[in-house]
């Protein structure tokens, strides 16, 4: 009979189709099976490791040793862990009152990052300015960055002015001060932190001896950066 067989022959071809389909959907979850098996053998032994070096990396970045403070009354010491690349004079309006020396020290991210009262005295004045975060190795930063300005009057000899102002940089967008306005600190006292690359610049007044140059490696709270006078 004409067509005869075709509605059977119709039906193998849908069946066929049909098993094509599934064998085919079947091997695809097979391999992502696999697949998905091997990434995560390789995945939660790689994540664990990254997280474990993370953790390491941590704990060496927030290390926080105890300075060997020198004595001596004059001394001003570094409050930064870092590189001395700028000296100079600098208009510090706020707390220095005018035209005053700037020692800057830039923080990379293997340095210490707790900062020091480069003095004993009190903290006279205390301003937090939000601002920008540009690279904390371009000098503008001290001026247009995120910074915390510190400004201490010493005890020992009294009388004097000296500011702290932490910077914060690309990396860096915190900083956690630890001392509070109208605080009185020892030289050597921890006075704040801040996360990863950074600067600190000190103001001294025009009268202070420079004892660093450019490119020094400075300890905080243990490095002599000028004497008062």
């Amino acid at each position: 009979m004409k067509y005869s067989g075709k509605a059977r022959r119709a039906a193998f071809k849908l069946i066929l189709l049909t098993f094509i389909i599934g064998f085919v959907i079947w091997t695809l979850m097979a391999i992502a099976s696999v697949i998905g098996a091997i990434l995560s053998a390789i995945a939660v032994p790689a994540l664990l490791i990254l997280w474990i070096l993370f953790a390491v990396f941590t704990l060496y970045f927030f290390r926080d040793p105890n300075p060997h403070v020198p004595a001596g009354m004059e001394l001003v010491l570094s409050p930064a862990h870092g590189k001395v690349d700028a000296i100079g004079t600098f208009n510090e309006p706020l707390f220095m009152g005018g035209e005053c020396q700037r020692i800057s020290v830039f923080l990379s991210v293997f340095d210490i990052h707790v900062q020091y009262a480069p003095v004993s005295g009190k903290i006279n004045f205390f301003k937090y300015s939000l601002g920008q975060f540009l690279n904390a190795l371009k000098s503008e930063s001290a001026t247009h960055n995120e910074n915390v300005l510190l400004g201490f009057e010493t005890s020992a000899p009294p009388g004097f002015k000296v500011g702290v102002r932490l910077i914060a940089g690309v990396i860096a967008r915190r900083i956690v001060p630890f001392v509070q306005q109208n605080e009185d600190v020892k030289q050597g006292d921890r006075i704040s932190l801040i996360q990863f690359g950074s600067r600190a610049d000190i103001y001294l007044p025009l009268t202070a001896k420079i004892k660093v140059k450019l490119g020094d490696r400075v300890v905080g709270g243990e490095t002599i950066l000028a004497t008062l006078s």
